[in-house]
């Protein structure tokens, strides 16, 4: 199984020597052989001290409260052994160690991530990705790891020869963790119903979108397995939101930074429910990557803001939703009774062709996880290997 690159970085970080270390005014200060440097803050050396009377050996939680510690704190000394170990004495009288690659690893990766993976983008000549089979991701943790990896690295991944009964996507999705619970309960049938309460319930077309962009927080993942799709029509198609957004900041930097700041709000009603909640179509991370697409045209619902900021925001959309509606983009797939599919909720846009209801029947059953579970699993799998 290949190993995930992003882990692969932090090996070989741990390959690096420590050139120099030495106290400044502003704190430890390290330098690495590949010349790398970073200066690290008393306080944030002595808060995060892994030493029992800083915290807890057994749950590993801090017990010192931190917000509390002098804020005139100092590192008094600091000493390194042979093997890279920095021991470092406190001003308030605090000892602890660090070895310098834990250092490394903090400087290099300050924010935890979600799925730990480098990202590839995608359009319509993607024809690489693969088919996980169900009963090995049953049974065996690396086959569900790579799955993990797949989607952490696409955006999604197809399973196949899952057993086509009611309750399939269910064991499918508690693979990987607990299922999130909406006002829809935990699974739901997507076929047509009388009175439908959501255009997924009906034979229409629907155009690329990401789903429930109105609760708190949005739905992270969804598993969904077909139990039977033989009319004509209603194919699959999915759309690689952050690669169409990057393709937008490409041709028209301004409408990319327009879809980043002017924020929609998105809405759903029913007799027992009103969900709401408010962002910009493309979400960025305080490090300037994209981190989340909101795009749901049945949703959306524009505020009345002034002129000038609503006729940037239509022509940017204009401008977006150009993309991620041409085929350039769109992978079509035609789900057979059997095959699955779990995608990311934040990056993924998917969406169905028209089918014709009097030929056949199209059914899919489909649930929701959220991202802090997916995330978790896919951590712990890794650390499970050591790659963590």
């Amino acid at each position: 199984m290949k190993r995930n690159e992003k882990h692969d970085e932090l090996y070989e970080n741990q390959e690096l020597e420590l050139f120099e270390y030495q106290l400044t005014p502003e704190g430890l200060k390290l330098t690495w052989s590949d010349r790398t440097q970073a200066i690290f803050h008393p306080i944030w050396l002595r808060e995060n001290s892994n030493h029992p009377d800083n915290r807890d050996p057994g749950t590993k939680l801090r017990i010192t409260q931190a917000a509390f510690l002098p804020l005139d704190l100092t590192v008094k000394s600091v000493e390194c052994d042979n093997h890279g170990n920095l021991q470092l004495d406190f001003s308030d009288g605090h000892r602890c160690q660090y070895h310098h690659n834990e250092l490394r690893q903090c400087f290099q990766n300050p924010r935890p991530h979600d799925l730990g993976s480098d990202r590839r983008y995608w359009d319509n000549s993607f024809l690489e990705f693969d088919r996980y089979d169900y009963r090995k991701l049953c049974h065996d943790d690396d086959t569900l790891l790579t799955l993990l990896n797949t989607v952490a690295e696409f955006g999604f991944a197809f399973v196949h020869r899952i057993p086509v009964e009611m309750d399939a996507v269910e064991h499918f999705a508690k693979r990987v963790g607990p299922i999130r619970e909406t006002n829809w309960g935990t699974v739901t049938d997507v076929h047509i119903i009388p009175n439908p309460y959501d255009l997924t319930m009906t034979a229409l077309s629907l155009s690329p979108h990401v789903d429930n962009p109105y609760r708190l927080p949005g739905p992270g993942y969804i598993f969904m397995h077909c139990l039977k799709n033989d009319a004509v029509g209603g194919e699959s198609t999915i759309v690689d939101g952050f690669a169409a957004a990057l393709k937008l900041k490409e041709i028209d930097s301004v409408a990319f930074e327009t879809l980043t700041t002017i924020q929609p709000n998105f809405r759903h009603t029913e007799d027992t429910a009103i969900l709401e909640d408010t962002g910009p179509i493309i979400e960025l991370s305080e490090k300037g990557e994209i981190k989340r697409i909101r795009y749901s045209n049945r949703t959306e619902q524009v505020p009345p803001l002034d002129v000038e900021q609503l006729s940037r925001y239509y022509y940017a959309r204009q401008a977006f939703a150009s993309i991620i509606c041409s085929d350039e983009m769109t992978l079509k797939i035609k789900l057979t009774p059997g095959d699955g599919f779990v995608w990311d909720n934040y990056r993924i846009l998917h969406g169905r062709t028209a089918f014709d209801p009097t030929t056949g029947e199209r059914h899919m059953r489909h649930c929701y996880m959220d991202r802090d579970t997916v995330s978790s699993r896919h951590k712990v799998l890794l650390r499970q290997r050591g790659w963590l």
